[in-house]
């Protein structure tokens, strides 16, 4: 299929054939007709990535600040190479679209095989296949034509921004800013019997609005505005006034606070600085209100990507709820979009609308992307058919986010052959396909481990999903490598217990497993475990500065992410498991006292067979300015000091020093000692009671925090 992608790095934009977007749990998987170009928001997407550097910087000082904090803990060069990543990868546009359903995923309920959808947020892109969660579409009833529909998303945005308005049958309402969404939101409070007053400096998009149901329009410029609306509004001001208007001037609140009645209300809607005077806010007493997108639902992943209904007595507009108040619209025949198409275009020819938006050559309102639905549409996409010799590590890779492009291909490099990569979405399958050089790329996870040509897959996928293919591939006879953690449950690691021990028998080391435990493969824990016998005792002392995440990122979804215990604690168990050279016997944890604990702060002690102890201290509560790994490994007379993988310090009888050009966690040399095993025919790098006992423990901290008790290791 294709896909409108651009690149951030220079803005070229292109028509790419990537393979589908991967149908999950609770998704959609739609075959557009018909997608709108947000000339806003995309426009401004669109044009920052097509400035310089310094430009850049200016337009994103947010992503600025958090390369340079980057810089400080991986350095220059391997910041670098994150950011050229990022800016080199195609990216998506657009999120209001709307076509045919062609697949449900598992759990939906409200859609079937050749339904009529119309969707919203960002899997929604331009693109002829999307997968969207289901609460982001809704049905298109038959009468309703498809181009219409694609609106939708858009369409709610007005919608939220009248229901914040709280207007009633009667009342007026002032909108400032007649683009698009001022337009709908014109045509909207028609419909719902306002008296609606359009305003906008340009005076096409006035004429627009008289032509499309504006009981009054005006040109801003005009010097008597402020009292030709109070002619209007009986002398009073408006009841509301509802900012559409995108600008980086304080005039649309300033006119806003003029408009409105005493104690009326001001919507924001647009994007416009909120720095105004006080003086009409403070003596009507005007009601501020921010419009957040589509509605209640939005941002919200229990809502969004869960599909967890709000009950509907309780929240009785959500932004699905009010896409689907969109499309009764349409239904009803209340109104008129076809007055604010004023450009279709193909897909092959979108760019040309971008060119247009920014150049503004032309007047334009709503833009449509319009799709060839008659042509087959191909879900993988087969760039060269290389065959490789099966003794050699011939790799599957199920997952290209961030960590995959930035760690794992860069570091396989050379090690192996690369035969498939499938992904979440089609245009990431795609870049690791072409710059790594993959004989295709795919959607569906299964193809990588039925293919029979792949012997080693590699699973860096979201935490949740691991299970299901470690067990899948093992099965299959392949090698596993995945990236922490194992699994997500006890239940989860018995499953995979069982199946491992079912297939790896005494003498055969195919196939292997291997869990992404990079930290022990680091220069400086090479070294500190040369400095010591297996047999001596050691105490250990891990402090780990994590910082803090939001409460909504998916690391802390006990469905997706499992939390950070499992997540991210489980690296510095089996650091310990390593230093210590023996199995750990007892565990106790307990965590920050605080309202809103997520676990995150935390200190664990833990007990090993041969008399070795470690305390692991994973505090998210601490200031950025701090290293984030530090360790301390005290045995027979000497100490050991690691500086955030960068120096080592050993202390006994003299003091040696050990210090790195770059930071350096072990990624490369886990890969390396992986291909090798495979290679030379010998076992896993970690041996697997190791894998299986770390990931068992973090289990065990869970339940030692909840009982408050020293809990048995086995």
């Amino acid at each position: 299929m294709d896909q409108l992608t651009q690149d951030l790095k220079k803005g070229n934009m292109q028509i790419l054939e990537v393979p589908f977007p991967a149908l999950g749990k609770g998704q959609v998987l739609v075959r557009n007709f018909y997608s709108v170009i947000s000339a806003g928001t995309e426009a401004k997407t669109v044009s920052d990535a097509r400035k310089g550097y310094i430009a850049k910087a200016r337009a994103r000082q947010k992503e600025v600040k958090q390369v340079i904090e980057l810089v400080k803990t991986t350095g220059l060069a391997e910041t670098y190479k994150l950011v050229m990543t990022k800016l080199e990868a195609p990216s998506a546009l657009g999120y209001s679209s709307a076509g045919e359903v062609i697949g449900i995923g598992e759990g939906v309920t409200q859609f079937k095989v050749g339904d009529r959808a119309a969707c919203g947020g960002t899997s929604a892109v331009h693109a002829d296949v999307v997968s969207v969660p289901e609460n982001l579409c809704t049905k298109v009833p038959e009468g309703v034509e498809l181009k219409h529909a694609a609106f939708s998303a858009i369409a709610a945005i007005a919608v939220q921004g009248i229901r914040q308005a709280d207007l009633q049958l009667g009342e007026s309402c002032v909108v400032i800013g007649l683009g698009l969404i001022g337009q709908i939101t014109i045509q909207l409070l028609k419909a719902a019997g306002i008296t609606s007053i359009g305003i906008d400096i340009k005076e096409e998009q006035v004429q627009l609005a008289r032509e499309n149901g504006a009981e009054f329009a005006f040109n801003r410029n005009r010097e008597d505005i402020e009292n030709v609306i109070l002619h209007h509004t009986h002398g009073y001001g408006a009841d509301a006034v509802i900012i559409t208007a995108s600008s980086s001037s304080t005039d649309p609140m300033e006119l806003a606070g003029a408009l409105c009645r005493q104690k009326g209300k001001v919507v924001i809607v647009g994007g416009v600085p909120t720095g105004f005077s006080r003086t009409n806010y403070y003596k009507k007493e005007l009601d501020v209100r921010m419009s957040c997108s589509y509605g209640p639902g939005r941002y919200d992943p229990q809502y969004e990507e869960h599909g967890h209904d709000y009950p509907i007595g309780y929240v009785r507009w959500t932004e699905n709820r009010n896409m689907q108040a969109y499309i009764d619209l349409l239904a009803k025949n209340k109104l008129n979009m076809d007055a604010l198409i004023s450009h279709v275009f193909d897909l092959t020819d979108a760019p040309d609308a971008y060119r247009m938006i920014l150049e503004r050559s032309e007047p334009f309102c709503g833009i449509l992307i319009r799709y060839d639905i008659e042509k087959e549409l191909k879900s993988k996409v087969i760039l060269k058919e290389k065959s490789f010799p099966a003794a050699e590590p011939n790799v599957g890779l199920i997952g290209a986010g961030s960590f995959a492009k930035n760690v794992l291909l860069p570091g396989m490099k050379g090690l192996c052959n690369l035969v498939g990569v499938a992904a979440a979405h089609g245009n990431n399958a795609r870049y690791a396909a072409d710059k790594y050089g993959f004989n295709y790329c795919t959607d569906k996870a299964d193809e990588i481990i039925e293919d029979e040509n792949i012997n080693t897959v590699f699973i860096a996928t979201r935490h949740n999903l691991h299970v299901e293919f470690v067990i899948k591939a093992l099965k299959k006879g392949k090698n596993v490598f995945v990236e922490k953690p194992l699994a997500l449950t006890p239940d989860e690691l018995e499953e995979i217990h069982g199946v491992y021990q079912s297939i790896a028998k005494p003498g055969n080391l195919t196939p292997r497993l291997m869990v992404g435990f990079n930290r022990r493969f680091s220069p400086h824990m090479l070294k500190v475990k040369s400095l010591f016998l297996p047999q001596q005792p050691k105490a250990m002392n891990f402090r780990v500065n994590a910082g803090s995440l939001p409460k909504d990122h998916w690391v802390h979804d006990p469905e997706i992410g499992g939390g950070r215990i499992i997540g991210e604690v489980c690296h510095f168990i089996d650091l310990a498991v390593y230093i210590a050279g023996s199995k750990i016997t007892s565990i106790y944890a307990d965590t920050l006292k605080e309202p809103g604990n997520l676990m995150d702060t935390l200190v664990i002690n833990l007990a090993f067979e041969n008399g070795s102890i470690a305390s692991i201290s994973y505090f998210s509560n601490g200031s950025k300015r701090v290293a984030k790994e530090y360790f301390e490994i005290y045995c027979n007379g000497q100490t050991v000091i690691i500086h955030d993988f960068k120096t080592m310090e050993i202390y006994g009888k003299s003091l040696s020093r050990m210090k790195l050009r770059t930071q350096d966690k072990g990624h490369k040399e886990e890969l390396v000692r992986f291909f090798h095993s495979i290679k030379n025919g010998t076992p896993s790098p970690i041996p697997y009671e190791e894998m299986y006992s770390t990931t068992l423990t973090t289990f065990k901290i869970l339940e030692s925090i909840k009982q408050g008790q020293v809990l048995s290791a086995s």
